[in-house]
């Protein structure tokens, strides 16, 4: 029996790790997200669900479940750790997101910075 090659770091869901993700506040947990943010991940949940859907009566039922097992498995490669970060290249080709333009591209993403010098 393998030893896990990982420490989990959320104890009862929670993330306490104040290095890692922040200093826990109160507010979060009161208030939730912003109004546009909420309908939005609802209504990327529902196109995916649509999307689903649509493949299983076309391909059949095992279609959408061999791309959902397809994508958990890209999803965990990852580069060696290091001063490159991960880009998912092959997750976001598989998923579509690949055509999407974010935030990231437009606003500069800190870690692409020529200026940045990993230690």
């Amino acid at each position: 029996m393998e030893s896990p090659k990982t420490i989990p770091h959320e104890i009862g869901g929670l993330r306490n790790d104040p290095l890692r993700y922040g200093l826990h506040g109160v507010k979060s947990d009161i208030i939730g997200s912003h109004p546009l943010e909420s309908s939005y991940h609802s209504a990327k949940v529902r196109q995916e669900d649509m999307k689903k859907k649509f493949l299983a009566n076309t391909y059949g039922a095992a279609f959408p479940l061999k791309m959902e097992l397809d994508r958990q498995i890209i999803s965990k490669f990852q580069r060696p750790p290091g001063a490159i970060p991960s880009s998912f290249l092959g997750l976001e080709a598989m998923t579509g997101t690949l055509e999407d333009f974010g935030f990231q591209d437009y606003l500069n993403d800190p870690r692409e910075s020529e200026s940045l010098r990993p230690g």
